[in-house]
């Protein structure tokens, strides 16, 4: 039986590697996260109801069609916040989902996370969080800055149980300013929106001298049949909720951030290592995966 979950596993990271034409290495994507929930992304690419491609039409999601109505009254609420300075990084190790992003210049205001709103959301951004509550498939949100100069790393988001939906609010409008995925290119335009898989693997650009404010939203991926929509509510409420991040300290931070408060040492040790000694910490890494694998079969 573990032999048959280890190779269910297998042929899970390796369809997850050969999807898409960009693909990591192969060093990279064994060790990436996305490799840790393979099997239930490959349960969820299976009983997808939409064809798997990286750009999705918007019309296929009607029920986003108010936040795009309002995208003016959402905009407004955006420049305010970042006027005040609320969009910004994380002061402390507690988004485990966007922390290597903050280093690049990315910056976000949280409006909620898999679940409910976030009440410092609820305060400062009254219209949009009773936009995003009267729509049921947005699972999470938030504010994403790209100041002029910044840029998101390639990288494939670790689950496919949502779209990934922007929409344009405060942008350069212009070829300088976008999004690549897959390899196909996109720049963002003021109240316009655009829906791509975010398991694809993606990376995003300024190169023009203004700031860029999107709203960013998890859209729950729709499913051909109830009982598999039910287990992806499911891992969504129970698994996903856990990578919630606070703006403030009103706001709730999800156990999985709590610990990563901590482990994040770890990581530090491992990349002073690897800045002393490349070899030692690949070393260091595999020999943990196989030790853990090894425990596995063990057990």
């Amino acid at each position: 039986m573990k032999l048959i979950i280890v190779a269910l596993y297998v042929v899970s990271i390796a369809y997850v590697h050969l999807r898409g034409r960009v693909r990591h290495k192969l060093g990279r994507q064994l060790s990436d996260h996305s490799s840790f929930l393979a099997p239930v992304n490959c349960f969820l690419y299976l009983f997808s109801k939409l064809p798997s491609r990286p750009y999705l039409s918007p019309s296929d999601f009607p029920d986003l069609s108010p936040l795009q109505e309002h995208w003016e009254d959402i905009r407004e609420e955006g420049r305010k916040l970042m006027q005040a300075g609320e969009i910004k990084r994380s002061d402390e190790y507690n988004d485990v989902g966007f922390n290597s992003f903050f280093k690049s210049g990315w910056k976000r205001f949280y409006l909620k996370w898999y679940g409910d709103s976030h009440p410092s959301a609820m305060k400062l951004c009254p219209r949009t969080t009773e936009l995003l509550q009267s729509i049921g498939s947005v699972k999470a949100a938030m504010f994403a800055e790209l100041p002029a100069g910044s840029k998101l790393v390639r990288h494939r988001d670790p689950y496919a149980g949502s779209y990934r939906y922007h929409l344009g609010l405060d942008t350069p409008n212009d070829p300088g300013c976008y999004i690549s995925v897959d390899g196909e290119s996109y720049h963002w335009r003021d109240g316009e929106p655009v829906m791509f898989d975010e398991t694809y693997i993606h990376y995003a650009e300024n190169t023009t001298q203004h700031n860029r404010i999107i709203l960013f939203c998890d859209i729950e991926r729709p499913m051909k049949y109830r009982w598999a929509a039910a287990f992806n509510r499911w891992f969504s409420r129970n698994v996903m909720a856990a990578a919630g991040s606070p703006n403030d300290v009103g706001d709730r931070t999800g156990g999985l951030n709590r610990a990563f408060t901590h482990l994040y040492k770890i990581r530090l040790r491992g990349k002073a290592l690897k800045k002393r000694n490349r070899k030692l910490y690949y070393l260091e890494k595999w020999g943990i995966f196989a030790g853990l694998a090894a425990i596995f079969l063990l057990i």
